[in-house]
């Protein structure tokens, strides 16, 4: 233990050339700094071997959780750390390559508010006839859900830049953006209660803001980045002297001091601190009293700084760059999981807009029949084989349709805007406004392969592609890691601290240097005090001739730590909840996929069944209109058959529509929407598709004559 009697705790003596020699007092001061530095050596090195590592025992919830069935690993998405530009805002700007950017502002490229030349390409005489394809490609192209998500990946950048200089992370959005309207599709959170349970909380922290233990422990080293400090003070100072005896028989001293003061700064990932500072003063006057003017005065320390507990080490320090990371893969699969929902919501927007096209085709038809049926009614009456009542319900009946056309119109121009601001951002275009849209597609409904594959083995595919559990997936190794900072979080901290400093003073003889007091003392006679150059000054704080050196502990241990302790619990009941979380997910998963084949199942058996509906209506309407002219039938027969038509049209419309949102829905459940339909990532990420989207199951739409709606854009 004979090295205990070097060490000194807090701000010790040390050795300093320039001091005389000790009393006894000073020695015992000594003897108790070195008594105090065994006890609290003692009292750390007596701590359990396991507390600075944090080894905690397995539990058997622990046991529990590992002995569940391993589900599929969820597939990352790639290519990872997407980008929309060229630019990589993670990326720092150094001295060397750099120098003038370190304190230049970054520009973010301005956002586009014009639609993509492809979306005015597509408007000929007033239309759009536009394909499924066509519809996908213009809303990964202008859509501004995914154009405001986008941002969402740079701003994730930031983070890793802020974490590599020691900074705290600001938080990486990845939530969805769902202020497209219409199209509604389905989606899980990674985290919350979601679907069947509540997300909110009753009660709220400072703010009214529930914080997360997200990121808890010790913060890393300040001044990762190094900090030089600089201070350069001229002063000039004239002083009234009220006693002639100590100022030369001088009324006023004036006196002259310039200051250049010089500091570094830097901390290191594995717990350290690096602190120098050189201070140098350079001092006129014309005070007797002053052997030098002007006196030179240089002072120079370094020390460092290291955490032995909390703080301590390379992991600890560093765990918030990895963090960022997750986070920045995080918000990868975000997007990711953004392009599924607005495909589907586009795609379910698409299908919408075909059923009201198909409605309004609908309703024409109708008004058609019911038109003809009173025209010949009106015949009839002309020649007396048809009861004027007759010719009442006819006029009725056409009434009613016409209502009826009126708001198949109304629903096909609300569609269309609807379909035209998910797949456009500039409504202002007078064109792209007031053309009418003519979907092109329609749906085959001869089956796909996944209708076919099992439950378990769609469950598979999705436990792999789903991005909502590679976000729960990598939100546990975030928490993970917020475990361990809180466990770090928890040690008393203990700093050891090494320091070297000196001083030296130079100069030369004051001119105004007296040998006594008043008016009337002798001066200094030359050479009394020898001259010391600037350069010599500075030589001698680095030749020890006036140095200050040691070293040191700091001991900080807080008797409650009920702050810490309520941290690392709450990271633990964090981390409990979202393995919950992530298993709740897995079940929610194989819900919906059995859910939606449960729905193909009987989409199949409506359309079958509409169809034959349809059959059925239409050889009804044909006899029943025999019947009439033979005098076997009345015309409230026959318009009876007319709305038993148009309804079975718009059942099958109706069961179609539904069948093509749920065959799409299943391939956003299994998240093999952008396999299937060939869409990439990358294009998607930027905004500028180079190949087009091939949507399978899918047929030309039959010829047919194009509705007439009152006027281009009549909802203006």
């Amino acid at each position: 233990m004979d090295w205990l009697k070097s060490i000194q705790i807090s701000a010790p003596n040390g050795k300093s050339r320039a001091g005389g020699t000790k009393q006894s007092a000073t020695k015992k001061g000594s003897s108790r700094l070195r008594a105090t530095a065994v006890a609290l050596l003692s009292l750390t090195t007596a701590m359990p071997p396991g507390l600075m590592a944090q080894n905690i025992k397995p539990t058997a919830g622990d046991k529990i959780y590992r002995d569940l069935p391993a589900a599929p690993i969820p597939e990352p998405t790639v290519p990872l750390f997407l980008r929309s530009t060229t630019t990589n805002y993670g990326k720092a700007r150094t001295f060397f390559n750099d120098l003038p950017g370190l304190y230049a502002p970054v520009h973010a490229p301005r956002a586009s508010f014009m639609n993509s030349v492809r979306l005015g390409d597509l408007i000929h005489n007033g239309k759009i006839y536009l394909s499924l394809s066509d519809a996908l490609t213009m809303a990964l192209e202008n859509n501004y859900d995914l154009a405001i998500a986008r941002y969402n990946l740079d701003i994730a950048d930031t983070d890793i830049l802020r974490a590599r200089a020691g900074g705290v992370l600001l938080g990486a959005p990845s939530a969805l953006v769902t202020n497209t309207l219409g199209g509604a599709s389905q989606t899980l959170t990674a985290t919350g209660g979601g679907p069947g349970g509540s997300g909110a909380s009753a009660a709220t922290g400072f703010g009214g803001i529930s914080q997360s233990a997200d990121g808890a422990g010790p913060l890393p080293e300040a001044n990762i980045d190094p900090n030089v400090t600089a201070t350069i003070q001229l002063e000039r100072a004239n002083q009234p002297q009220s006693n002639l005896l100590f100022s030369g028989g001088k009324t006023a001293l004036n006196q002259n001091t310039d200051q250049y003061n010089f500091g570094y700064n830097q901390g290191f990932f594995w717990g350290s601190q690096l602190a120098v500072t050189l201070t140098n003063s350079r001092v006129t006057s014309d005070n007797p009293f002053f052997p030098y003017s002007p006196q030179l005065t240089s002072v120079f320390k370094a020390q460092v700084t290291q955490h032995l507990l909390q703080g301590a080490g390379w992991w600890v320090n560093r765990r918030l760059i990895q963090e960022s990371v997750y986070d920045r893969r995080l918000s990868d699969s975000g997007f990711r999981q953004q392009v599924l929902y607005t495909v589907n919501q586009v795609e379910n927007i698409y299908w919408a807009l075909v059923g009201a096209y198909e409605d309004l085709q609908s309703k024409e038809r109708a008004l058609q029949q019911s038109t003809q049926v009173a025209s010949d009614d009106r015949k009839q009456l002309a020649i007396g084989t048809m009861a004027p009542l007759d010719v009442i319900t006819a006029d009725s009946a056409v009434a009613t349709d016409k209502q009826a056309l009126i708001t198949a119109q109304s629903n096909l121009e609300y569609q269309q805007l609807i379909l035209k601001q998910a797949i456009a951002r500039n409504l202002n275009d007078a064109a792209l406004t007031n053309a009418q849209i003519i979907p092109t597609d329609r749906v085959d409904i001869h089956a796909l392969p996944e209708e076919s594959q099992s439950v378990d083995d769609l469950v598979k595919t999705a436990f792999k592609r789903r991005p909502e559990l590679e976000q729960a997936t990598l939100s546990l190794k975030k928490d993970q890691i917020t475990l361990r900072g809180a466990r770090n979080g928890l040690l008393p901290m203990v700093d050891a601290y090494a320091f070297y400093g000196s001083s030296a003073l130079g100069g030369s003889q004051s001119p105004f240097c007296s040998l006594g007091f008043g008016a009337s003392a002798a001066q200094c006679p030359a050479g009394t005090f020898p001259t010391v150059t600037t350069t010599t000054t500075l030589g001698h704080l680095f030749n020890s001739s006036g140095s200050d050196k040691g070293v040191g502990f700091t001991v900080n241990i807080p008797l409650g730590n009920r702050v810490a302790q309520a941290q690392q619990s709450r990271a633990q009941l964090e981390y409990r909840q979202a393995q919950l979380r992530l298993q709740q997910l897995y079940t929610q998963i194989r819900m919906q996929i059995v859910n939606q084949k449960f729905a193909l199942v009987n989409d199949r058996a409506a359309i079958k069944a509409a169809e034959a509906a349809q059959v059925l209506s239409t050889e009804s309407l044909d006899d029943e209109k025999k019947k009439l002219k033979l005098g076997a039938s009345t015309t409230a027969l026959v318009l009876q058959q007319v709305r038993n038509l148009a309804t079975a049209d718009d059942n099958l419309t109706d069961a179609r529509v539904v069948y093509a949102r749920d065959r799409a829905e299943l391939f956003q459940l299994v998240a093999t929407t952008l396999e299937h339909y060939g869409i990439n990532m990358q294009d998607a990420t930027t905004g500028n598709v180079g190949a087009q989207p091939v949507v399978p199951g899918l047929q030309p739409a039959a010829p047919s004559k194009v509705p007439t709606l009152p006027s281009p854009g009549g909802m203006q």
